[in-house]
Formats: C-alpha cells, structure tokens, sequence
C-alpha cells in the first residue's frame, strides 16, 4: 500500500524524493501519513480537495480486502 500511495503523488509533486509515507498500525485500523516539500502541499491537495480525494479513494478500494480499516493523512 506504501508503495501504490509513493506511485500515485511522486509523478504529481516537484519534489518527488521528499514523499514519504509513514505507517502506523493499530489494532483495527492502519493509518498512512503522506509527507510531501512545504511547496507540493497544493497539488497533493488540489482544488477542493480533490486530488487528496481521489487519492483516498484509490487508497481505501485497493485497501478494503484487509480486515482492517484504512486511513491516509496528509501533513507538511
């Protein structure tokens, strides 16, 4: 999942070796922390939120085969 998160916002991003993505996992539920540079902020997000929507999206269906629920963040 770390890897289809890192494929789909490097191509997005200027900086695309700042990407990182932190997993912490817990009893039911695994949470993905995206880190993208202070300047990509706003194409990971994008207008209203929907790139960051769409990435979501694609997180939560590739992730609803495990028995635990999925959440990603995304912070500076």
């Amino acid at each position: 999942m770390k890897e289809l998160i890192e494929t789909i916002v490097k191509p997005l991003v200027d900086f695309p070796d700042e990407v990182q993505v932190d997993v912490l996992e817990e009893d039911n539920r695994i949470t993905y922390q995206l880190s993208v540079n202070k300047n990509d902020m706003g194409k990971v997000i994008g207008k209203q939120g929907r790139v960051a929507k769409a990435i979501r999206t694609v997180v939560y269906a590739a992730g609803s085969s495990q028995q635990k629920k999925i959440y990603l963040e995304i912070r500076e």
